[in-house]
């Protein structure tokens, strides 16, 4: 009987061995399997990390587009008229009408009256076409000071030229205004 607990207790010892042995064995496969999925989870972050990164350094053309927008909108307000160019206007009036005596000719009249408030219209017709102008003309040339290689939007291009094209043309009119050529004062005669 003896010899049967000897026994009995080797085989406990030998299947204790087994079992911490395979317990053992089933970490090291754990971890050896763990490995890779940390690795590809951590390259993966790696790879999301230069993705966002080279999303952060390419400009997306978002300022050219809307300074695009601004260049073709502010030349629409140079042909059409804006807020100020009224505000201007009628206040020119109304100094022209304080500031022309009773006695004062009719030519001195029409000028101090209409012709300066008409001349108040032109100049900030004039100044609205230059802005248009200017913004067209800085975002048509903004990619050559830009990302090498980098090439701009169609649509911005367009927007940008109709913008420079209504700037020019605003000036244009805005000087013909200012200098009476085109729908000068009456004469007086």
């Amino acid at each position: 009987m003896a010899t049967n607990a000897v026994d009995e207790t080797k085989a406990t010892e030998a299947t204790t061995e087994k079992a911490v042995d395979t317990t053992e064995s089933d970490e090291a496969t754990r971890t050896q399997t763990d490995a890779p999925a940390e690795t590809e989870v951590i390259e993966t972050e790696v790879a999301e990390t230069e993705v966002v990164a080279t999303k952060e350094e390419a400009p997306s053309g978002t300022g050219q587009g809307a300074a695009a927008v601004v260049s073709a909108a502010l030349g629409v307000v140079s042909l059409t008229g804006s807020w100020v160019g009224t505000i201007a206007a009628a206040r020119q009036n109304l100094v022209g009408q304080l500031e022309t005596a009773q006695g004062a000719g009719v030519a001195q009249q029409i000028q101090a009256v209409y012709g300066d408030a008409w001349q108040a219209t032109a100049l900030w017709a004039g100044l609205f076409a230059a802005l248009a102008l200017v913004v067209g003309v800085v975002t048509l040339a903004r990619p050559a000071f830009g990302t090498p290689g980098r090439i701009q939007a169609s649509w911005i291009k367009s927007v940008a030229w109709a913008g420079v094209a209504l700037g020019v043309i605003g000036l244009f009119l805005a000087v013909l205004k200012y200098t009476g050529i085109l729908l000068g004062l009456p004469s007086a005669g």
